[in-house]
């Protein structure tokens, strides 16, 4: 046999191998990453917070079924978070081989989820092609309050801090600039989005900005990256810092899949971000 045929033989199977890893082996994994986020505009007398996102459980989708819900609950409580947030797309919607859960199945098993300081969540498209307000009822009844286009106010040791969540870019009609000016003053503002779009109306003195809704792409190819990102976002937020002059924004890679049941080269990721001032790196 010639030389090319061993070629065409080799790549053929190097990608069943990659399929079969995309479909059967990766989505099945759990990442637990640390990642640090530094905002000039985090004060400078405030120590670092620590914060828990976990974005896009879609539950129902092929892998993630109610006790992989327990599996990520267990995982970061295992972190010991100061807050969690909870990015939306609880439910699943719109994927091959994947089923609909009740959200008020879903619902008691993240009231199982322990922070020091406050649990808040925002809805995302999924929600909302599904039923966002029985969705959001369902949280109500278990104790985590949803945010849309509205603001908590967190009593931390050192002060409080605005907790603003803005509503899905896709399915609703977010108001980032009506949120904000609700603010009290002084306050450090975090914002919380389920569309990494929203970032493009946030301004620089936001402390940071969390968003989930992108998967990382679920396919993110070497050199290349996220093969599609939905909505707004440029492809270049797919997944992680996003910086845009004095505005910082981190983009989870959530933990299930939409559309076609696969991931490569971007696991299901829970991430623990510790939020400290940039004035305070500098100084290390």
């Amino acid at each position: 046999m010639s030389l090319y045929y061993w070629i065409l033989l080799g790549a053929f199977a190097a990608g069943l191998l990659m399929m079969g890893w995309a479909v059967f082996v990766e989505p099945r994994l759990l990442i637990v990453r640390e990642v640090s986020v530094e905002s000039v505009s985090w004060p400078r007398d405030r120590p670092p917070l620590r914060i828990a996102l976990v974005a896009d459980l879609h539950v129902g989708s092929p892998f993630n079924d109610l006790d992989r819900v327990d599996k990520i609950v267990d995982a970061v409580n295992a972190a010991y978070p100061q807050i969690v947030l909870l990015l939306g797309d609880y439910v699943s919607v719109c994927v091959v081989g994947g089923r609909a859960v009740s959200p008020e199945l879903i619902a008691p098993r993240l009231s199982r989820l322990h922070a020091e300081i406050a649990i808040v969540a925002v809805l995302g498209n999924a929600d909302w092609l599904f039923d966002g307000e029985r969705i959001r009822r369902a949280f109500a009844e278990s104790g985590i309050p949803v945010l849309e286009n509205a603001v908590t106010s967190l009593d931390t040791e050192h002060g409080p801090v605005a907790l603003a969540g803005i509503a899905d870019d896709s399915t609703r009609t977010p108001d980032v600039a009506g949120t904000l000016a609700t603010v009290p003053d002084n306050q450090p503002v975090i914002v919380a989005a389920h569309d990494p779009a929203t970032f493009l109306e946030v301004p620089s003195t936001v402390v940071a900005t969390f968003a989930g809704h992108t998967h990382g792409g679920q396919v993110s190819l070497p050199f290349i990256g996220a093969l599609r990102v939905p909505g707004r976002a440029p492809r270049a937020w797919a997944h992680g810092h996003v910086l845009a002059g004095k505005c910082r924004m981190y983009v989870s890679a959530g933990l299930g899949t939409s559309f076609l049941p696969m991931r490569f080269n971007m696991p299901p990721a829970i991430e623990i971000v510790t939020l400290r001032s940039a004035a305070i790196m500098e100084q290390v």
